[in-house]
């Protein structure tokens, strides 16, 4: 999943003539959207790549605090969004509600849920990560985002940016990986996940100059991983 924070028309042109055939989907990060000039001209580039696209979950939640999520459904309705983000980072929401609006809108949507709080001081205990992942799943999510901002320093990361490794290993005991979408902005995190979980582990958050970095750190050429997929290949 690429960031997109406000890219312009011709960037996000840009960026796609190398990047489309390695970006899944693209999010228009929090309520950039909002403000975005040329906003239907950027997604019309988009579409043309078949590359999905987005709104940021910030977004959902700023219609959902002001009790306006038909409004925001008519927003998905008139720029044709076949993705969309329910998340609770920034607003109080017991999960049986969230799941309720997750089946809502997953009968016509692809919706990708937001676990994890974007408070830095709020750590979320590990099995409440897993059951809300658990529950959001159940509940149709396509997939469940695991938190870290666009800073990658918060949710699944400490302060310093550290992934909490014993967060990770728990919730993979009981949450499939592949339904699992790691922010992971940051070099050093997108080559952790990598190496634990392979070639393919789904990350988001890249920036859109990222995206050539990170496939070579994905195919092992770069330093970072060099060594990491030569198996048991020896010099001759």
């Amino acid at each position: 999943m690429v960031m997109d924070k406000g890219l312009s028309v011709r960037e996000a042109e840009d960026f796609l003539s190398v990047g489309a055939e390695f970006t899944d989907v693209v999010k228009l990060g929090w309520s950039t959207s909002v403000v975005t000039p040329n906003l239907q001209k950027k997604l019309d580039v988009y579409k043309a790549h078949n590359i999905p696209f987005y709104f940021g979950g910030t977004l959902f939640e700023a219609f959902y605090i002001r009790k306006q999520l038909d409004e925001f459904r008519r927003i998905l309705d008139r720029y044709d969004a076949e993705f969309m983000e329910i998340s609770d980072g920034s607003v109080e929401m017991e999960t049986e509600e969230k799941c309720k609006l997750i089946e809502a809108f997953a009968g016509d949507r692809k919706v990708l849920s937001e676990v994890g709080s974007k408070k830095s001081g709020k750590i979320i205990p590990p099995y409440q990560w897993v059951n809300m992942m658990q529950s959001e799943l159940q509940a149709g999510s396509w997939k469940v985002i695991a938190e870290a901002r666009e800073s990658g320093n918060v949710g699944m990361f400490r302060a310093d940016g550290q992934v909490r490794s014993d967060l990770v290993e728990e919730i993979l005991q009981d949450v499939p990986g592949d339904k699992i979408l790691w922010e992971a902005p940051k070099k050093v995190q997108q080559v952790w996940f990598i190496k634990l979980l392979g070639a393919n582990v789904n990350l988001g958050n890249i920036a859109p100059a990222e995206i050539i970095p990170l496939e070579t750190i994905r195919l092992g050429l770069r330093g970072d991983t060099f060594h990491h997929f030569l198996g048991d290949i020896s010099a001759s």
